[in-house]
């Protein structure tokens, strides 16, 4: 009989426990006592891809193995959460469009570029939503604009770069935006026009080296993302947004967000309907809270 033809291993509180720790030191996520048997359904399959008899031979594979590292990155990819859509939090997304975006024209138009962040884009819904706005807005015609997306994911990655959507990535999305998709036998594809503005790149929001290569740029979004990250990786990550922002650059975060007990870096800036953080435009870098 197989050993996994009924529930499969259990996940004892121990070998959670040093799994949640090294998935912690890798990317930041802390994994609650509550996620325990959530991560045990997650990750069972892997230790019958491998062989392995108990999540205790899964951590040890995980730690000593010469293919730890990608399983690692493999099971961060199983265990995070990627909900999105296009549209999604359009409050925010009316203010970004009424309030940032013609604030960033003013503050970039010596150089006429702009780049727009998206942090943890998931499949890509926020990154294309962003470049719809920005070549909506008509603020940046023969501009250089880049909207960058990011993820730990190469699994979510893989859709973002396809640009092809179906029926739920639409639910929040106002009908006059229909106009920059078409339709094909897979689904509905984002426009050329728009999809050259939006770019992709596989890396850890940790992984400072990597985060360099995004260069400076003029707002950053990062919704929905610091809520599974602990203390110490919520201030590492707010402090590298702080450092790739232009002077006067947006950090906007999720509605359930907030920089409180965070960094006092950023200035609270009150827009249409919304607040979003600010990088000052003069005066250095403020106190960071420790």
């Amino acid at each position: 009989m197989s050993l996994f033809a009924e529930s499969g291993p259990e996940l004892d509180r121990e070998s959670f426990r040093l799994i949640g720790d090294m998935v912690n030191v890798f990317c930041g996520i802390q994994l609650g006592n509550d996620a325990r048997f959530s991560v045990e359904r997650r990750l069972g399959d892997r230790l019958e891809a491998l062989n392995l008899e108990s999540f205790h031979d899964y951590y040890q594979y995980l730690r000593y193995h010469p293919r730890g590292p990608s399983e690692l990155e493999h099971a961060v990819d199983l265990l995070t959460t990627n909900e999105t859509y296009f549209f999604r939090e359009l409050a925010q997304l009316n203010a970004f469009d009424q309030d940032v975006l013609p604030e960033l024209r003013e503050q970039a138009g010596v150089r006429r570029s702009l780049t727009v962040w998206s942090a943890g884009c998931s499949t890509g819904e926020e990154v294309y939503t962003l470049a719809i706005l920005i070549a909506r807005s008509g603020l940046f015609t023969g501009w250089d604009i880049r909207v960058f997306g990011n993820d730990i994911s190469r699994r979510v990655l893989q859709t973002a770069r396809k640009g092809v959507y179906r029926g739920s990535s639409f639910r929040a999305m106002p009908t006059e935006y229909e106009r920059h998709f078409i339709k094909t036998p897979e689904g509905y594809m984002v426009e050329p026009a728009i999809r050259a503005m939006c770019h992709f790149g596989h890396f850890n929001l940790l992984d400072e080296a990597r985060v360099a290569m995004v260069g400076h740029v003029d707002a950053v979004f990062c919704r929905n993302v610091l809520i599974y990250l602990d203390e110490a990786a919520r201030r590492k990550l707010i402090h590298t947004f702080h450092q790739r922002l232009h002077a006067g650059g947006y950090l906007m975060l999720g509605h359930s967000e907030s920089l409180l007990h965070v960094s006092t870096a950023f200035e609270l800036a009150h827009l249409t309907g919304d607040l979003a953080y600010r990088k000052a435009l003069t005066g250095g870098d403020r106190e960071w809270r420790r």
